[in-house]
């Protein structure tokens, strides 16, 4: 008899399953020079999930990696520790790689140099977030709130399919994807991106992205409230139970996530797709939980 799968409706629960997995991956940390990125890691290894390896200066590495028996690289700049990471990531030797405190454009152009970089030539790089919110039963996922300013067709059909296969791994066997606009209806003069969303959903109906039910264009309220749907008369196989939102463009994802964060106190992790191995990219800013939820939504991910 197949064993039951559970859906895992928050963080807790994803820390719960990759201990159960006895899951642990190779997580290489780019500069881990403050304290944020240093406890979300020593959380991490104390859960069991990540083994760390740090470049990092030669500072943190007697006061950091040494006193914890971490792995350490040394590297004079995050501009090195950048480049030796993405190397190790590209030979095979990490699972996974994380930014520490080091600007974002920085760790780019390392992820994506063509000679030496992590990004498959014609793979879509785009950012995919998982929000705990206090007045959502569940977890829900949305792309893109820091990468692609306006997606092309080639581009969104790519974060379907990432934001698809996200849902699948954490247990939700046939996962509600909300397009969202303004509105519930197409408008090619003023949006022609809903007109792709049309076909999208096509292609979902179809069976392209694996199991999952697509619609759209929906906006925020009626992809998540099923009262608003019936309030609305709107029929939907979204039904106001969306476990993933695909965002029009980076303004409409990045004002999502930072009004959530700050108004709504929702707990977020957050990695790149599209590279061989699942990145891990905090603000500098984010919290320890923040960071440390990253790290395992990352060791879900990782192959």
């Amino acid at each position: 008899m197949p064993k039951e799968r559970k859906t895992i409706t928050d963080f807790k629960k994803l820390i719960l399953l990759l201990k159960e997995r006895k899951i642990c991956k190779r997580t290489v940390v780019v500069w881990p020079e403050d304290s944020h990125t240093q406890e979300a890691l020593f959380k991490a290894v104390q859960e069991g999930f990540i083994q760390p390896i740090l470049v990092c200066s030669k500072q943190t590495r007697e006061d950091f990696a040494k006193k914890n028996a971490f792995q350490s690289i040394d590297a004079e700049s995050p501009e090195e520790a950048a480049r030796k990471a993405v190397e190790l990531v590209k030979k095979g030797e990490a699972d996974i790689l994380m930014k520490g405190f080091l600007n974002t454009d920085v760790l780019l152009r390392a992820i994506l140099d063509k000679e030496v970089g992590i990004l498959p030539k014609d793979t879509v790089l785009t950012h995919i977030t998982a929000a705990k919110l206090p007045e959502y039963n569940k977890l829900l996922f949305f792309t893109d709130a820091a990468v692609i300013p306006n997606p092309n067709d080639k581009q969104r059909r790519a974060q379907v399919q990432y934001i698809v296969d996200f849902c699948h791994a954490f247990e939700i066997e046939c996962p509600k994807v909300a397009l969202i606009h303004c509105s519930e209806k197409v408008d090619e003069r003023h949006f022609p991106y809903t007109v792709s969303y049309r076909s999208l959903k096509e292609e979902g109906e179809a069976g392209a992205f694996g199991k999952c039910v697509i619609d759209g264009p929906l906006d925020l309220i009626t992809s998540c409230s099923t009262e608003a749907m019936k309030v609305k008369h709107i029929v939907s196989s979204v039904n106001g139970e969306a476990d993933a939102l695909v965002f029009p463009d980076i303004e409409a994802g990045n004002l999502f996530y930072k009004t959530i964060t700050l108004f709504c106190h929702a707990e977020t992790a957050a990695i790149l797709q599209g590279t061989i191995a699942p990145v891990v990219l905090p603000s500098r800013g984010d919290t320890i939980e923040s960071k440390f939820y990253s790290l395992a939504l990352a060791s879900l991910i990782s192959r």
